[in-house]
């Protein structure tokens, strides 16, 4: 046997290298003795969320009104305090849907709501008339302070670019003395655009010349945001320039320091993360990392992180996939499977030997549990490769039985579109994997379209979905009648259900028809919590048929149902009483 005493050496590309420069060249920062690479975070920052205006820019398809309401609720559910929705000089599209949340009364007095504008009067009029009536409200003011955009856009030299900036200032809170009334508390956000760009000397005496303006003091705080607009250098460049800011600030105790990180790098969190040991009390970004280009920081990752290391974030995390599945809707972008934390594939395990080590992790832990009587939380998580409780965020561990590629699960799936145009979940594709897996390793060879289909409807559907099956399962649905009383009110449920052969007629309420029925399997002793949902046309026209796909939890075990049925609410009801008959099989 011959062994290698060196690898062979990587040899130079033809890419065209000498066209760029380190970044450190172009804007150096000095600081010797930096101090945030010892310091730790031991709590929350204060964030904004930037998805109505920075994520939305961004999008093939802006979010129309409806969609930025829903995007709204979502983020006043999970307890962001700080929400920029929109540039309402922009586009009466903008403005309109600004003064809706004011007509509506949908803002909590605890929460503050951010517009943008750029530093023009006629701007910062129109700005600021659109936050009339807010509980509160802070106007975004901006203007481009990097070299690039004074040399090469605007044709201005220092002095004329930090006198605009004064200058919008000025004009931002003359007429918000002017406008708004005592019912509004306001406040006022500076960008130096692009912050890390602009040269540290200059950013510092804008920001001065502009809290020279507004007078920060006790009771009356400036937000300076310092944007990595487009990110240009490794983590630590950014936190060196956010230290640095911090230290020569003045005023700085009455100064909220704000992180806008992108992730032109693909490393807008570390940058975020860094920034904050450097001194930063504020990050502004979006749910996934929505945004122009590569995105805004990741507000999710971010407060999942700190949630990781036992630190509270403040956001409510623990229904992940609702989140996404109301930011996927309101962006019409999908969210990638392997998105930490919130992707469809981000706690399952495809090798073997990762499987193995989480269930004796969870063996392990199961036993701590008890010990500690049963307290969860008295017991640190320390499980092989899973960094968080997939229960802690709405999820269980998905574990794949003895498929460890993605062709089986793909084959399988692809093998159901293209013949019964089902377009199965993903993780509802790994539970099917291993239960064909299962059948393969039973009866040997291989399957064919028809052989799936018999397989696949035997575990999911009613026994009349392929031929040659026999019925099985405690309930079967027969029919069902919905009430509303009105808008606002619950829906009230008639479920007519055969129960081990004997008819029964059920009645419950809810808060939906999903909701009741759930309730109403719980009058026959069945505790059903639905986990995830998802739906499609099989077909088109005036007999169209739905498919429905629900994510259940039933008795302690975590797994999908299946319904198809002209209609999509009967085939929903189908796919829980598919589940539920599972857990029982």
């Amino acid at each position: 046997m011959k062994t290698a005493d060196r690898i062979s050496a990587q040899q130079p590309s033809a890419m065209p290298v000498s066209k760029y420069r380190p970044f450190v060249e172009v804007n150096p920062v000095d600081l010797p003795d930096r101090q945030w690479p010892t310091r730790r975070t031991t709590r929350a920052p204060r964030w904004l969320s930037t998805d109505l205006r920075d994520g939305n820019q961004s999008l093939i398809e802006p979010m129309n009104a409806e969609r930025k309401r829903r995007m709204f609720d979502l983020l006043v559910t999970m307890g962001y305090k700080e929400i920029e929705i929109g540039f309402p000089a922009a586009s009466q599209t903008d403005f309109d849907f600004v003064r809706s949340l004011v007509e509506d009364d949908a803002v909590p007095d605890d929460v503050t709501v951010s517009v943008l504008t750029q530093a023009r009067p006629e701007l910062i009029h129109r700005t600021i008339d659109s936050l009339v009536g807010f509980p509160r409200a802070s106007v975004h003011l901006y203007n481009a302070t990097a070299p690039v955009f004074r040399d090469i856009v605007f044709h201005n030299d220092r002095e004329a670019t930090q006198e605009l900036a004064v200058a919008g200032t000025r004009e931002v809170l003359a007429y918000a003395e002017k406008v708004l009334g005592d019912e509004t508390v306001f406040g006022y956000q500076y960008s130096p655009e692009i912050f890390v760009d602009t040269e540290l000397d200059f950013a510092l005496a804008v920001c001065e010349a502009v809290m020279d303006v507004w007078q920060p003091e006790p009771g009356r705080e400036i937000i300076l945001n310092l944007p990595a607009t487009v990110e240009r250098a490794t983590p630590n460049v950014y936190a060196d320039q956010i230290e640095w800011m911090s230290r020569n600030l003045t005023r700085r105790e009455h100064v909220a320091l704000s992180l806008h990180p992108h992730n032109d790098r693909g490393t807008g969190v570390a940058a975020a993360e860094l920034g904050l040991l450097a001194g930063a009390d504020r990050v502004e970004g979006c749910l996934f990392g929505q945004g122009e280009r590569t995105g805004n920081v990741d507000l999710i990752t971010l407060g999942l992180n700190l949630f990781s290391q036992g630190i509270d974030p403040m956001i409510d995390f623990s229904d992940i996939d609702g989140i996404r599945r109301t930011v996927e809707a309101c962006t019409q972008m999908d969210v990638h499977p392997r998105h930490p934390y919130g992707g469809d594939l981000v706690y399952t395990s495809f090798s073997g030997s990762h499987q193995d080590a989480i269930k004796k992790g969870f063996t392990a832990r199961a036993e701590k549990v008890a010990a500690a009587g049963g307290a969860e939380e008295a017991v640190v998580w320390e499980l092989p490769y899973l960094p968080i409780d997939p229960k802690d965020v709405g999820r269980s561990y998905e574990a794949v039985v003895r498929v460890n590629s993605q062709s089986g699960k793909g084959g399988v799936a692809y093998l159901l579109s293209s013949t019964r145009h089902l377009d199965l979940p993903r993780r509802l594709q790994i539970e099917l994997s291993g239960i064909v897996q299962k059948h393969t390793d039973a009866y040997g060879g291989e399957i064919d379209a028809e052989q799936l289909w018999s397989i696949f409807a035997d575990e999911y559907l009613p026994h009349t979905a392929a031929m040659g099956l026999e019925p099985w399962g405690r309930f079967a649905l027969k029919g069902t009648t919905l009430t509303t009383a009105g808008e606002g009110t619950d829906a009230v449920l008639t479920v007519t259900l055969v129960d081990g052969g004997e008819e029964k007629v059920l009645a419950a309420t809810g808060n939906g028809p999903i909701d009741a029925f759930v309730n109403a399997l719980g009058e026959v002793g069945v505790e059903v919590h639905v986990l995830d949902y998802a739906e499609h046309a099989l077909s088109e026209g005036g007999d169209a048929t739905a498919a429905s796909y629900v994510e259940c939890e039933v008795g302690g075990q975590v797994l999908w149902g299946v319904g198809i049925d002209p209609s999509t609410m009967t085939a929903s009801f189908k796919a829980i009483v598919s589940a539920v008959n599972r857990a029982g099989r």
